[in-house]
């Protein structure tokens, strides 16, 4: 019986094969370029997602793989990746106008982040962008999961934050709590003890945190809508 770990595994070794990310395996296949993330492998309440026969079929017409190399990627005794042993060795290394990714609902776990809000650890995608982001060091994206941020972020936008940069009144912000809840607002006030939150959906309440529960707050410097 194939498993969900198996399907998704095969999908990155035949990316990897063509010398593509999952983004540009999908792109090459017609799909939208966020089909094959990490953070769509999941729902945001936690429930395995499954490519679907199509998209798999796409991906073997695009590439001129056979279903029987695309079964072979699946065997347990394949041995890790290329891709997957330079993570090993490092979480993640994005070239040129590439950059790490992450669901929302994945930020909030542990091991993601470091103490200043800057990505590291594993389980990171990557995402292409139109210009290289190595002049802002540690800039990451999110997808946008959900209908929470509704109507200015859509499910499947992704934001692009930039840890450590000074954040202003009225700024668009990521912000993470101590108790790991990750949220998107619009920074209103910041006091030496507090920061006061304007949620983007007006079906949400506006939110008041003390400072001392707060890990890290990221301001957004760029949206794709």
């Amino acid at each position: 019986m194939l498993s969900h770990h198996q399907i998704w595994e095969a999908l990155d070794r035949l990316a990897e094969r063509h010398e593509l990310t999952p983004s540009g395996l999908a792109r090459r296949a017609g799909l939208d370029p966020t089909s094959f993330n990490k953070s769509k492998r999941l729902s945001a309440d936690g429930r395995l997602r499954w490519p679907s026969t199509e998209s798999i079929a796409k991906v073997l017409d695009a590439t001129g793989a056979s279903m029987e190399q695309f079964m072979a990627f699946m065997r347990p005794d394949a041995g890790p990746s290329e891709q997957q042993a330079r993570q090993q060795e490092n979480a993640f290394q994005p070239q040129g106008g590439s950059m790490p990714l992450l669901g929302f609902a994945q930020a909030g776990a542990g091991g993601f982040f470091d103490d200043g809000g800057f990505p590291a650890g594993q389980g990171w995608d990557v995402v292409e962008f139109p210009a290289a982001p190595s002049q802002k060091a540690g800039v990451y994206a999110l997808e946008v999961q959900g209908e929470s941020m509704m109507p200015l972020y859509r499910d499947g936008d992704v934001l692009i934050v930039e840890p450590g940069a000074q954040v202003r009144r009225n700024d668009r912000v990521v912000v993470r709590t101590n108790e790991g809840e990750v949220m998107a607002k619009v920074l209103l006030r910041q006091s030496p003890r507090s920061i006061e939150l304007l949620s983007l959906n007006p079906e949400h309440p506006n939110r008041t945190l003390e400072l001392s529960d707060v890990a890290w707050i990221a301001r957004i410097i760029w949206a794709s809508q």
